[in-house]
């Protein structure tokens, strides 16, 4: 049916239709681009800050759990977006900032604002072992070994007995706590509710954003371009590519760590069953869905694979079904994904 589809749109047969539609987009675009970013900024934080009082447990549960893959996917946009390299082992920086938060609070009682520095830097330690074995390798060869030191990971902290405890995992982890004003004077509380931890979150995705934006649009940010457009010519204008693919590894990695850390907090209890290969294709797919390289797209592809199976639950086993069929659309009539990155100027093979 979505071939049939596919061709019938190709063929010119649905026209009628998407004229009028592509006319209705094009005035609602020119309408919106009057708005000043920052009306469209304020209002978006806004809603965020306002979502849990105006919303449920359940919602603040996906709520949660958005806003870390979009912590996640943000990251690995800097390898795979940014730089061009397929990293299919990404979860395991995820993995390594959890269990160090995890050990910290355990073993040593460290707060969770203080390990949280902690943790990216040892994922970021982590991406440079995995990232340094594959900087001379490309396309499959490079897929095939992040996937490869990704399982690597995850089997040592599954067989670690004496620090991981292996597949049982760790019990036990300390929520955040800050100081705030409590019967009369400044105590320390807790961080609990999930809607006190919403804002834990939110405050770290907002970091995430800010700083992959301003990645982005650096000028380490042009050289991660250049390597993912053309390798040998970011050589030839002098640009150090095995330096900036290390550097693409190391700070995606920090955004995972960060992520992971709070998920350890938030559950209380991580075990290596969190962090498996699904979860790196769930995480690479939200890239993908969204626009490689964008982080308006990465943050929609997160709503997109974590918040619309929520939606469909009621339909229980054909949720899974209607969720396919919609990527499946997304690809054929939408490839660049749902919110194409925007190219810095103007290359000559597009002007022909």
């Amino acid at each position: 049916i979505l071939l049939a589809l596919y061709q019938i749109k190709r063929g010119g047969w649905l026209d009628f239709a998407l004229r009028p539609a592509q006319a209705l987009r094009e005035t609602a675009a020119s309408a919106t681009a009057k708005v000043p970013t920052w009306i469209w900024l304020v209002l978006v934080a806004a809603g965020a800050l306002a979502f849990p009082f105006v919303t449920e447990r359940y919602a603040h549960d996906v709520a949660i759990s958005v806003l870390v893959y979009i912590c996640l996917g943000l990251g690995l946009n800097v390898v795979v977006g940014m730089a061009g390299l397929l990293d299919l082992g990404y979860i395991a920086f995820y993995g390594v900032g959890a269990y160090t938060y995890a050990l910290l609070s355990v073993h040593y009682g460290l707060s969770f604002w203080l390990s949280l520095p902690i943790a990216g830097c040892f994922s970021a330690i982590a991406g440079c072992f995995i990232g340094y074995p594959t900087l001379r390798m490309r396309g499959d060869y490079l897929a095939i070994v992040t996937l490869g030191f990704g399982e690597i990971v995850r089997i040592v902290i599954n067989n670690w007995m004496s620090l991981t405890n292996g597949p049982n995992g760790i019990l036990g982890i300390k929520t955040p706590g800050v100081y705030w004003w409590d019967d009369g004077g400044f105590g320390h509380i807790w961080l609990t509710s999930l809607n006190q931890l919403y804002f834990v979150i939110l405050g770290l995705a907002v970091f995430t954003v800010v700083a992959v934006y301003r990645l982005n649009y650096s000028r380490i940010g042009r050289a991660f371009e250049a390597v993912r457009e053309d390798q040998t010519a970011a050589e030839l204008m002098g640009v150090n590519t095995l330096r900036i693919k290390l550097l693409a590894y190391a700070m995606g990695a920090v955004f995972g760590g960060l992520a992971g850390a709070f998920f350890a907090a938030r559950m209380r209890f991580i075990s290596p069953e969190s962090f498996t290969f699904i979860e790196s294709a769930m995480v690479l797919a939200m890239v993908v869905l969204g626009g490689m390289g964008s982080i308006p797209g990465v943050i929609l592809g997160s709503l997109a694979l974590i918040a619309l199976p929520e939606v469909f639950r009621g339909f229980e086993l054909y949720r899974m079904l209607v969720f396919g069929g919609v990527m499946a659309l997304m690809m054929l009539f939408r490839p660049r994904g749902l919110w194409p990155a925007k190219r810095l100027g103007a290359r000559s093979e597009e002007k022909e």
